[in-house]
């Protein structure tokens, strides 16, 4: 396990990370607003099931090899880039809280938490994280064994932060909920600012 000092440097990283508004803060916060915490928390669960691939490929090397074929990682890159801007194209075309999710409530569910996931996986950024920020923290004159547990301890106490600070924005954004739509002219309108903010970060992704 990590040393007391390097451990809370680490979760102090992480926290900078987290708070950082990006895709995946942007997709929690939307359903959120748009149909509620329980859709939200439903899309935490999408978005932390892609953080355990990413997690579980930096403590396996899978990160290192996908950020040294330059093949790989453009392909990684713009598919992510291509999904954003398609979920903003959607929300563009679409009003009200069917911008976001459509059909009935079960697969609406299985449509956010596939979605979720999909946002966070295919962000290019977070495997450079990975790979970049870990080692950092890892003690990798200890062995091979030592370092791999110092990352899998790591990776647990990173997730926990993570799915923490998730959960608490699709909790806020469900109580933004009720707001809105007694507000019929406001949501007949937040198309419009999700489509926009998701083509955005699909252009961004894409220049990056």
């Amino acid at each position: 396990m990590p040393d007391p000092a390097r451990l809370l440097a680490f979760c102090a990283a992480s926290l900078a990370l987290i708070l950082v508004p990006g895709p995946n803060l942007v997709y929690i916060v939307t359903h959120s607003v748009a149909h509620g915490r329980r859709t939200g928390l439903v899309s935490v669960l999408g978005v932390e099931s892609a953080t355990l691939v990413h997690l579980a490929a930096a403590v396996f090397g899978v990160s290192a090899l996908i950020t040294r074929s330059e093949t790989a990682f453009a392909t990684v890159k713009y598919a992510g880039a291509a999904y954003l801007l398609v979920l903003g194209v959607r929300a563009l075309r679409q009003r009200g809280s069917s911008a976001l999710t459509g059909g009935g409530e079960h697969a609406s569910a299985v449509r956010v938490f596939r979605e979720g996931a999909l946002v966070n996986l295919l962000n290019p950024k977070v495997t450079l994280f990975f790979l970049a920020f870990f080692p950092q923290f890892v003690d990798n004159g200890a062995g091979t064994g030592v370092a791999r547990a110092q990352m899998l301890t790591l990776s647990v106490v990173f997730l926990t932060l993570s799915v923490t600070l998730d959960a608490t924005y699709a909790l806020a954004g469900g109580a933004l909920s009720g707001w809105l739509h007694s507000r019929p002219g406001v949501l007949g309108r937040q198309h419009l600012a999700v489509g926009g903010v998701y083509l955005a970060l699909g252009a961004m992704a894409a220049l990056a």
